[in-house]
């Protein structure tokens, strides 16, 4: 018999109950918990392989319940639930010794999947103390792409290996870097970005090792580069498609020599600095074509994050738009807007080409010029009022349209005739699952997310819809 045994930790009976019954059907010994001051109670008569706690309970919470559990044994793994899934939680319940966090709601399955992996690895747990960064730039995203994003920098937070982040122009990639930085070792030193694109060809070595007085026409005095200035910090090297050849094979010299010489120089200069570098363009082609060197790439190419667009996280739109709303209203130091539910179903369905700066920027205009403040679709942008939304060539007027179809159905039903609702909602469920597949390349579990349901229900309604064949039919 298996005795393996896993401790449940929530203030929510039914969430207990849930994996109580998928952990012990899957073999497993499983105690339930309501607090962290039972779970310190049951220590003293046995001992859990693999712990699950919610952090957000009553009394002592599930951080404060980890850090005791770690100090009793270093090497026990601990999955963290949680529903306030932004980066704050991933991060700190990651740097605090977490095996693996859980964002409610979660699958089942994945509860599952995630204790099995805690127990075969349970040997190799890292013991890590609690000393989160203080953070000064948020990252909001629920979407399981940026889910993603918020592990990765969690994972990096004891590291200072190189980065690479790939994304469109908008995405957010310097606030990510910032986040990296400010979630290291090096926290405490200076963080400096650089964006190539935006440096003249023939002022980039300048710019990143320096110049002596005299080296140049014009260099009337010693500067520092950007790699002095950020010495035991973080540097960003943003748009690092755009750098030059001859300043890529100087930067590859320095990660391989860690030394360097200011432009005109000949003492060399430590280079103590963590590179994070970010491009909007995809680098495998540019060495294909000669653009980028294959051994700088592989160089900077040791951990590499990707950011998803605006328009492959549209569930984070509104919780975006309110965030920046409010931050432009402390601004202009007024009382922040709020979008009415149709300018907020509106601003969902359009394509976003500039991304998340795109969003931004709406809202900052938002906040000064319109009038109400409560914000309806007439009041924003009159750019965004042009767009022709990507999802939905009827725009908003999808209510207006569903309504007549009614109208005229319900008008010409006779007395027997089955109910409209019988016929309406599987037509309306096969639209919304055949929309969130293709949102999601056919991920089941993704877009059992964007739908709001679990995986199983997901599954049942495909069958019964007969969607099998053709599941990914507009």
């Amino acid at each position: 018999m298996n005795t393996d045994r896993i401790w449940v930790v929530d203030d929510e009976r039914s969430i207990r109950w849930v994996l109580e019954k998928a952990l012990s059907q899957s073999g497993w010994q499983v105690d339930t918990f309501e607090s962290a001051e039972e779970v310190m109670s049951g220590l003293q008569s046995a001992t859990p392989d693999v712990v699950i706690t919610d952090i957000r309970m009553p009394g002592a919470d599930g951080l404060e319940l980890m850090a005791a559990l770690k100090e009793n044994d270093p090497e026990l793994p601990v999955i963290v639930m949680t529903a306030h899934s932004d980066l704050d939680s991933a991060v700190t319940s990651l740097q605090c010794g977490a095996f693996e966090y859980l964002p409610k709601p979660f699958e089942v399955d994945d509860a599952v999947e995630v204790v099995g992996r805690a127990l075969e690895r349970t040997r190799e747990s890292d013991s890590v103390t609690a000393s989160p960064a203080q953070q000064d730039v948020e990252i909001i995203g629920r979407a399981p792409a940026m889910q993603e994003v918020f592990r990765a920098i969690g994972r990096l937070s004891k590291s200072n290996v190189t980065v690479l982040i790939n994304g469109h122009s908008g995405t957010g990639k310097e606030r990510v870097a910032h986040a990296l930085h400010k979630h290291s070792p090096r926290a405490s030193q200076p963080f400096v970005p650089l964006n190539m694109a935006a440096i003249p060809h023939d002022l980039v070595e300048s710019e990143l090792f320096g110049h002596e007085k005299g080296s140049f026409t014009g260099a009337s005095q010693t500067r520092q580069g950007r790699f002095e200035q950020a010495r035991g910090g973080t540097l960003f090297l943003d748009e690092i498609g755009d750098m030059p050849p001859e300043t890529q094979t100087r930067l590859l010299r320095v990660l391989s020599d860690g030394e360097y010489y200011r432009v005109g120089g000949h003492e060399p200069l430590r280079a103590d600095v963590r590179i994070i570098a970010a491009t909007h363009q995809n680098l495998e082609e540019l060495v294909k074509q000669n653009r980028f060197r294959e051994d700088l790439f592989h160089r900077l190419n040791v951990i590499r994050i990707h950011l998803p667009t605006l328009s492959e996280r549209r569930e984070d739109i509104p919780a975006l738009a309110n965030h920046f709303l409010k931050s432009a209203a402390e601004e202009i130091g007024e009382e922040p807007k709020h979008l009415a539910p149709e300018a907020l179903s509106y601003l969902s369905e359009l394509p976003w080409p500039g991304n998340v700066r795109q969003l931004e920027n709406a809202c900052r205009w938002i906040a000064v010029m319109a009038t109400s403040p409560t914000v309806m679709v007439q009041d924003l942008p009159p750019d965004l009022l042009e767009s022709v939304p990507e999802t939905s060539g009827q725009g908003m007027n999808w209510e207006k349209s569903l309504r007549s179809w009614a109208t005229q159905q319900l008008a010409a039903m006779e007395t027997g005739d089955r109910g409209v609702l019988l016929d309406a909602v599987p037509r309306f469920e096969k639209i919304m699952i055949q929309a969130a597949l293709k949102q999601t390349g056919g991920r089941k579990k993704d877009a059992s997310i964007l739908l709001g349901w679990g995986r199983n229900t997901l599954t049942r309604k495909i069958a019964e819809l007969g969607l099998a064949e053709d599941i990914l039919v507009e």
